[in-house]
Parts: C-alpha cells; sequence; structure tokens
C-alpha cells in the first residue's frame, strides 16, 4: 500500500549559486536540478529518471549543455512553468 505526498517537488527560494556555494544536502532519493534562465534550483524524486517524458528532458539538456557544466549540478534546458508543469504530471502518476 503507497501514499503520496503533495508537494514531492521542492524549490529553493535562493539562487543556484548560492546553493552550490552553501553545499546544501540533498535528501537521499532525491536529486538536485537547475531550471530556466534564472537557474533556479529543485529537488525531485530520483523515480523522475525512469519517465519516459523526462527522459527526453534529460536528452534536450545533453544535447544543449553537455556533461561538464560549471555549476555541477544537472541543468534543464526550459521554462520554469514547463518544468512545474511536467513534474506536476509526474506526481499524478
Amino acid at each position: 500500500m503507497g501514499f503520496r505526498i503533495p508537494g514531492i517537488i521542492r524549490q529553493a527560494s535562493f539562487s543556484a549559486a548560492k546553493a552550490t556555494c552553501k553545499g546544501l544536502q540533498v535528501p537521499k532519493g532525491y536529486l538536485a536540478v537547475y531550471v530556466g534562465d534564472k537557474m533556479k534550483r529543485f529537488v525531485i524524486p530520483v523515480s523522475y529518471l525512469n519517465q519516459p517524458s523526462f527522459q527526453e528532458l534529460l536528452s534536450q539538456a545533453e544535447e544543449e549543455f553537455g556533461f561538464d557544466h560549471p555549476t555541477g549540478g544537472l541543468t534543464i534546458p526550459c521554462r520554469e512553468d514547463e518544468f512545474l508543469n511536467l513534474t506536476s504530471r509526474l506526481n499524478e502518476l
């Protein structure tokens, strides 16, 4: 029997640069990603990595940024609202 916790995606309230400098902890089973022009930091469940729609987004990230990025984090090349829309749909699965 499982249950779903609402608001599973977490948004940092500060910039990616500050997040990197402070070395914020990411809970086990989650992954930090940076999204949008302002590089907002989100912490998402690693289970998203298995979803085809998220894998397509990762392919786009690879094409645009490659694997070597200065922030050291995974950067997603889409608008913040598009990312939130995708992750909210993944929460419903």
